[in-house]
This record gives structure tokens, C-alpha cells and sequence, in this order.
């Protein structure tokens, strides 16, 4: 298998972090600096920061209802760090996307690199769920620019789905995860994001779920995920 796949599924990162680690040029193959054209076979030696790679035989998926204030850095020396409040017994888990610090709502964490590549990759357009609320009152000229597309620095954004919820709120599906992008949407229109929360990541949601608690999910539910996401049956 393609060696930055290789990476992912041995834990220790997603694929895309394998990436840069590869371009950094901190992976080993076989004794010698690798390259993103290197395929793993049986019996090939794969070393990150001097740590042997080996796959995974089995990986943790867990959700979190990410309060405000906590960073999902995984930074240990930083104190709102979402590492301290890590499960004692979730091993090495990262989270599939990132909330900023000042929202809230769902997080998805887990050892999985593919399953992480398959929801955070652009090319997927797997669907995330916020409820949001602004400063004051939109009009429906609002909700149909944001419908169609905000140009931002980053480019312009994808069609969405939005519906009103209240004179200030509304609930966004997005099929992509620009940095901060509903903020800086709604800013560009004119309009200040006061409170934000991710409710859903593709099936999953947060029913059942307390702010700031964490729950793994279960067999069935990673099946069930997996089916959503188009990810053969391991």
C-alpha cells in the first residue's frame, strides 16, 4: 500500500499529517529518507521519528461534546488543550477536523487515518451540521447568499443548505471545512457569529450526549458510519 496509507493505519497519524511528515522528510523506509512514491510490502521497515510502524489491529473511535474554550491542539504544554481531557483509556487518539476554540458541539476523535482521511478530504463532500446565531436579525437575502456561495479568501464556498430557525439563528450543512468559514461567511455578509455548534458529522450526532462528555462508539456504530462514508467492510 501507499506509504502515507501505511501511516494512517498503523495509528499514529491521519493520512494527510503523514503527508507532511513525509514531506518534512522524517519518515524512514527501509533504512533511508522515504518518499511519497514508496509502497509498503511485508517484511519493509517504516520509522517515524525514530518509532518502528506497525498496522493497527484495532482502532478507537470515541465522540466528544467539545465545550467552548477548549483548542484541539494536542499540545501538552498548552492548558485549553483537548489532550488533557482526553479518556485515560482512549490511547492515541486525534480528532477528525477541528472546532475553533470559541465553538462548541461535536468532535469526532479516533486512530483510524483512513476513516479521518475519507470525512476531513474535500473531495468526499460528506455533510457537517451547525446550529448558528448572529448578532441581530437576517433577512432572506442573507440565507440565499450564504445558500449560494460567500467569497472568501480561500476561495469561493460550496453550495449549502440553510434554513432559518429563529429571527437571529439558522442551522448550516456543510460539505466542506474551511478554516472558520461560517464566521467568516457570515462576516463578509455583513454579520457577526456570536454562538456556534456543530450538532452532526455525517450519521453522527449528538443525541444523548452531555456538554463536555465523552462517549466511544460501539461496533455497530462505526459499521454504520463506515457504510455512510462508502469505506469497505474491514
Amino acid at each position: 500500500m501507499r506509504l502515507a496509507r501505511f501511516i494512517a493505519l498503523s495509528g499514529h497519524c491521519s493520512r494527510r499529517q503523514a503527508s507532511r511528515h513525509i514531506d518534512a522528510g522524517e519518515v524512514m523506509f527501509n533504512g533511508r529518507i522515504a518518499e511519497h512514491i514508496d509502497h509498503v510490502q511485508t517484511g519493509d521497515l517504516v520509522q517515524l521519528a525514530g518509532q518502528t510502524l506497525t498496522l493497527k489491529a484495532a482502532f478507537s473511535y470515541w465522540l466528544f461534546n467539545k465545550p467552548v474554550g477548549v483548542d484541539c491542539n494536542l499540545r501538552a504544554h498548552h492548558s485549553a488543550s483537548l489532550l488533557h481531557l482526553l479518556p485515560v483509556d482512549a490511547g492515541r487518539i486525534y480528532p477528525v477536523g477541528r472546532l475553533d476554540k470559541d465553538s462548541h458541539g461535536l468532535l469526532l476523535l479516533t486512530d483510524d487515518g483512513d476513516l479521518c482521511q475519507r470525512l476531513i478530504h474535500p473531495d468526499f463532500y460528506h455533510p457537517k451540521t451547525y446550529l448558528v446565531q448572529v448578532e441581530r436579525a437576517f433577512d432572506e437575502a442573507f440565507l440565499l447568499a450564504m445558500a449560494a456561495g460567500v467569497q472568501l479568501r480561500d476561495g469561493l464556498t460550496r453550495h449549502c443548505q440553510i434554513r432559518r430557525i429563529a429571527p437571529d439563528q439558522f442551522e448550516i450543512v456543510l460539505t466542506q471545512g474551511l478554516n472558520r468559514q461560517i464566521r467568516k461567511m457570515a462576516q463578509m455578509l455583513g454579520y457577526k457569529v456570536i454562538d456556534l455548534q456543530r450538532v452532526a458529522l455525517a450519521n453522527l450526532t449528538l443525541e444523548g450526549l452531555a456538554l463536555a462528555a465523552w462517549r466511544q462508539l460501539s461496533a455497530q456504530e462505526v459499521a454504520k458510519l463506515k457504510l455512510s462514508l462508502d469505506i469497505p467492510a474491514s
